[in-house]
């Protein structure tokens, strides 16, 4: 699987660590950054990695700060994405089984890495669950969506 990988510098130790273990697992990893534990801001990387999933160079994205609230908010504001933000596994099942979630934001600060790397294996291997329920509301955000940006 081709997949998407940022952060900022609050979440730089845990990115470097997901990306090796995905790119050990054999998936194909485009990192937006950062890359180093330098000052900057969140939405620049979480931006980028989502532009990527929404234009479908990357089939999936995962953003990573200090909490994930900042990366989150920033990735659901580009069209198409529905970005999930998880600090357990079940959570990251559900996401995928009912909202066919495309990207995954977490936080370094709130959770440990071994819980992170658990939260990614769940994701990265729940398909969606494709039941008419879940595919009908996941159309009623698209074209909330869609309605949003008529009207701008």
């Amino acid at each position: 699987m081709k997949i998407g990988i940022g952060c900022d510098h609050g979440a730089y130790d845990y990115k470097e660590i997901i990306k090796e273990m995905l790119t050990k697992e054999g998936h194909e990893v485009e990192d937006f950054g950062t890359y180093s534990h330098d000052s900057c801001d969140y939405p620049d990387f979480a931006y980028a990695c989502a532009k990527s999933v929404s234009e479908g160079s990357n089939e999936r994205g995962i953003v990573i700060c200090g909490t994930g609230i900042g990366v989150s908010i920033t990735a659901n504001k580009v069209k198409g994405i529905r970005c999930a933000l998880c600090s357990e596994s079940v959570s990251a099942k559900l996401t995928r089984e009912h909202n066919d979630s495309n990207m995954l934001a977490m936080g370094q600060r709130v959770i440990g890495v071994e819980v992170m790397k658990d939260i990614v294996h769940t994701w990265i291997n729940t398909p969606f669950s494709k039941e008419a329920r879940h595919q009908k509301r996941i159309d009623k955000i698209t074209a909330m969506e869609e309605k949003e940006n008529e009207s701008r």
